[in-house]
């Protein structure tokens, strides 16, 4: 009889333990995956019972959560909302939060596992339980400059701090108000969703990381001479042939100089030369000549092929494996498949910049609980080397001439030294083009790295140039972060 009562009491305690077991990790290690999921609307629902977080800038909250006079407690108000949805993003009763309030929701709304013991605490206590809030690393200086210059272009400007990776501005156009989306009138919400998704230039779409991205075009260069100077075979004097016309091999694509003439006079043309004047025929040649792992390896140490989170997540910019010459002549100024981001472009500028380090993007400088006790501290950390201080400094030097008697001059700023690479790139027969610059200043001691892109020509189709819409767009930036 003995024998049988302890078999059982064995097999009950075995139970309970199960159950402890799998409670705890219910409770504890998949908390934040649990509460994260769009399809818990408990936890969602309980989200707007508490206080949640606030999302600062300077300081300053850009997103907040204050008492409201219906069934839910709290209502997400946003300061200033289009001009910070980039980054804030919206937090809405039905569906799935984006920007910061989707990828911080757990620190936000007070649910994460390192929010524990505060749950708790408040519980005890009879308190308020309350999110965190999240101090991101936006400069309202710049993000209202960003914002302002870009106007009514279609596009997307983000500027970084080289140094750190610390992202002061990022602005998406056409964009949209935040607060609308975060109503508590769900009818009213799904009309303005819908009434969004199907305006054109999709105004939900962050263009700064994501989207339909933009080939690079002539913007990919200083990648291209980061190839070639890291194989240790050119330098920036190296010749090239000038042809006026370059027919690619086994192709019957013939490429051409955005002038349809050669890289200046002479039979031979300097990369250093081909780069400050943007000429498209030398960088196809030294695409075919240089191995294609090689080019891809190098495009993959500035961040192309990443997956990065800032913390939300970035769309991967892309630069494919071209084995076929004609393709990789053409990928090799920021053609064919080659797809970047902003932040992307703005990574390039800024390692250049930077010695040749890459350092990771970072939107948020801090998370501090209710009582103000700081739950994480960002700390400026290395992506890659992606290439030698010397050859970083040789190329920094060539986007400095670009700006300063090069195709880049729209860029140039009275009194300051400013590095920068424009890029007019194309996107099919009779499609409009992309507009881009990036750079940087100031380049005795560059504090600020830029990033520009227009889309749909900037409403010139295929008359507009990186240099006459994108680089002034930059220029506007830089000035008003430098003489803050």
């Amino acid at each position: 009889m003995n024998r049988e009562i302890k078999r059982v009491s064995i097999i009950v305690l075995a139970m309970f333990l199960a159950l402890l077991v799998s409670t705890s990790i219910l409770q504890v290690f998949q908390a934040d995956t649990l509460t994260a999921d769009a399809r818990n609307s408990r936890a969602r629902n309980d989200s707007y019972s508490q206080q949640r977080g606030a999302i600062l800038v300077a300081g300053q909250p850009v997103a907040q959560s204050v008492p409201a006079d219906d069934v839910y407690k709290f209502q997400r108000v946003y300061s200033n909302g289009p001009l910070y949805s980039s980054v804030t993003g919206f937090f809405p009763i039905n569906g799935q939060a984006t920007g910061l309030e989707g990828a911080l929701n757990d620190k936000l709304s007070g649910s994460s596992n390192s929010q524990f013991f505060d749950r708790v605490n408040a519980i005890l206590t009879g308190k308020n339980p309350q999110g965190a809030s999240v101090e991101t690393t936006i400069d309202p200086v710049a993000q209202q400059a960003a914002y302002d210059a870009l106007g009514n272009y279609q596009g997307a400007v983000v500027l970084l701090e080289p140094k750190t990776g610390r992202i002061l501005a990022m602005v998406s156009k056409p964009n949209y108000d935040p607060n609308a989306l975060a109503s508590h009138d769900t009818k009213q919400v799904n009309a303005l969703y819908q009434q969004l998704l199907d305006t054109p230039g999709d105004p939900l779409i962050n263009r700064t990381i994501g989207g339909n991205l933009n080939p690079p075009g002539s913007t990919f260069k200083p990648v291209m001479s980061a190839t070639a100077f890291g194989t240790g075979k050119y330098t920036k004097d190296s010749q090239l042939p000038n042809p006026a016309a370059l027919q690619l091999p086994g192709s019957g694509t013939v490429v051409k100089n955005d002038n349809f003439s050669t890289c200046g006079p002479g039979e031979t043309v300097s990369i250093a030369t081909a780069q400050i004047l943007s000429c498209n025929i030398p960088f196809a040649e030294l695409g075919i000549q240089l191995d294609p792992q090689t080019i891809k390896t190098q495009a993959e140490k500035f961040g192309f092929n990443q997956k990065l989170s800032i913390p939300i997540p970035v769309e991967p910019s892309v630069y494919p494996l071209y084995t076929d010459p004609a393709q990789r002549a053409q990928g090799s100024f920021g053609q064919q498949s080659d797809r970047a981001t902003p932040l992307q472009m703005a990574m390039v500028s800024a390692a250049i910049a930077n010695g040749g380090k890459v350092m990771y993007p970072n939107l948020v400088d801090s998370i501090r609980s209710a009582d103000l006790q700081t739950l994480e501290k960002f700390q400026a950390r290395e992506l890659d080397q992606a290439s030698s201080r010397e050859n970083a400094d040789t190329i920094k030097q060539m986007m400095v001439d670009g700006v300063d008697h090069g195709v880049a001059s729209n860029a140039r700023i009275d009194g300051v030294k400013v590095g920068g690479k424009t890029g007019t790139a194309q996107n099919g027969a009779n499609q409009p083009y992309s507009l881009w610059f990036t750079g940087f200043a100031p380049a005795d001691d560059p504090q600020f790295a830029v990033a520009v892109v227009v889309e749909n020509g900037g409403g010139q189709g295929q008359s507009g140039s990186g240099n006459s819409i994108a680089a002034p767009i930059a220029k506007k930036v830089l000035e008003a972060v430098l003489n803050k």
